[in-house]
């Protein structure tokens, strides 16, 4: 049997070999591609329909959405227009596996945290002014599952199809589990990620927790006040195929500290990333970026910083790339991994190009001195690349992932089916 970096047996390659995103920063990744590397937080919009009485900066999706083809309505919702939004950009690739793989073999594990909230939200308040739902509602928006129903029923695929909702990690174990259903043989294909909308259920609760800042979240800073909402969607279309980018390392905690903030000590976030380095069969120092959960919340920040300066050192190049998209939530771990598999893509000859931490500069000197990008950073890179990306949910959800490039190979859907 085959070992991996750390001697134990080998996992099958996990490949992530197509992304469609959309979120504050643009339509696609070919927009949001250069605005991330720029450090552009031009793009929140304001909100005063979200929390009574109070004005929100928030990360919004402008533009429109794809509307819901008519077999499908009793899906339609925000929520999964966004995911529609993100499947339409890997028409060709997913197209390629469909001709090629059983649709019985093709899974879909997909996140979220709001699902058709906001549309229910809009249906109540219609039956507030007339007593009856708004006749566009059904209940299949708001359900968990419904964002997993709709793309599988999109996609016309009759495997395992299922919804995760673990907080702010669900995009993040989506893509664990994807690794899981290709390494166990219960899939040759998945499509992996996570979709979350805006919605007032959830600025309220942040709200209430008095959590949300009043302008740009400013993780790590002396003077951070807080998160700043986002939405978006980022799905991959995930195989068992060596070459790409690949999904090399997976770490999961629950830690059950508190209902709503982490363990203080760090010490939930630091097993995570320790799981996905040993996963991965890596040690620290063959990690050349780390993106932070990084919300810009008091107690976010301060043990993530201890868990990474104990994990990694204060060298590691990191940044929190919430206060350029907002903190979408449950999308969040699907679209940070995103943002490392457009800088893995992105990597030009032994330079790997840095997403800029973006930050007003005053370090709180209770924190660990981490190593925070700057605008134009990059990192010398020789042979195989990797990265990691955290993410931590409420309740002690945690989940770190571990992205790297290997040398490419011919994308050939169903080479080991």
């Amino acid at each position: 049997m085959s070992k991996n970096r750390g001697g134990m047996p080998a996992r099958p390659p996990c490949a992530l070999v197509a992304l469609g995103m959309t979120n504050a920063l643009g339509a696609n990744p070919e927009e949001i591609w250069p605005r991330l590397l720029a450090g552009d937080q031009s793009r929140f919009s304001l909100r005063d329909d979200l929390v009574p009485g109070r004005r929100l900066l928030v990360g919004e999706v402008v533009g429109p959405l794809p509307a819901l083809p008519g077999r499908l309505r009793h899906y339609a919702c925000r929520n999964n227009a966004l995911a529609l939004a993100a499947l339409l950009q890997m028409e060709s690739e997913l197209n390629v596996v469909l001709r090629a793989i059983p649709r019985e073999r093709i899974g879909v594990v997909v996140g979220t945290s709001t699902s058709g909230v906001g549309d229910a939200e809009a249906a109540i308040r219609h039956r507030r002014r007339t007593s009856k739902l708004s006749p566009s509602f059904t209940y299949a928006q708001l359900e968990f599952g419904g964002i997993a129903g709709f793309v599988a029923d999109w996609l016309e695929v009759r495997g395992p199809a299922f919804t995760l909702s673990t907080a702010c990690s669900s995009g993040a174990r989506a893509l664990a589990t994807a690794r899981s259903l290709l390494a166990l043989g219960v899939c040759d294909a998945v499509i992996a990620g996570a979709a979350d909308s805006l919605c007032g259920l959830t600025a309220g609760g942040f709200s209430a927790l008095q959590a949300i800042a009043e302008g740009v979240s400013n993780p790590c800073s002396v003077n951070r006040k807080g998160l700043t909402l986002g939405e978006g969607g980022a799905l991959f279309l995930v195989v068992r195929e060596a070459g790409g980018v690949q999904l090399e390392g997976v770490g999961e905690s629950s830690e059950a500290h508190h209902i709503s903030a982490p363990d203080p000590s760090g010490a939930g976030a630091e097993a995570a990333m320790g799981e996905a380095l040993a996963d991965a069969g890596l040690p620290p120092s063959a990690i050349s970026y780390l993106n932070l959960h990084g919300t810009g919340t008091p107690q976010n920040d301060q043990m993530e910083c201890e868990a990474v300066a104990r994990t990694f050192g204060k060298q590691l190049p990191c940044s929190s790339t919430k206060s350029l998209v907002g903190h979408t939530l449950g999308a969040a771990g699907a679209m940070e991994a995103g943002f490392c598999w457009l800088m893995l893509q992105h990597r030009s000859q032994e330079h790997l190009p840095l997403i800029p931490h973006c930050w007003d500069g005053q370090r709180d000197p209770k924190l660990p001195e981490l190593h925070l990008t700057d605008k134009g950073e990059e990192v010398s890179v020789r042979g195989d690349c990797h990265v990691m990306s955290n993410s931590f949910g409420f309740g002690g959800n945690n989940c770190a992932l571990v992205l790297g490039v290997e040398p490419r190979m011919e994308f050939q859907p169903g080479f080991d089916s």
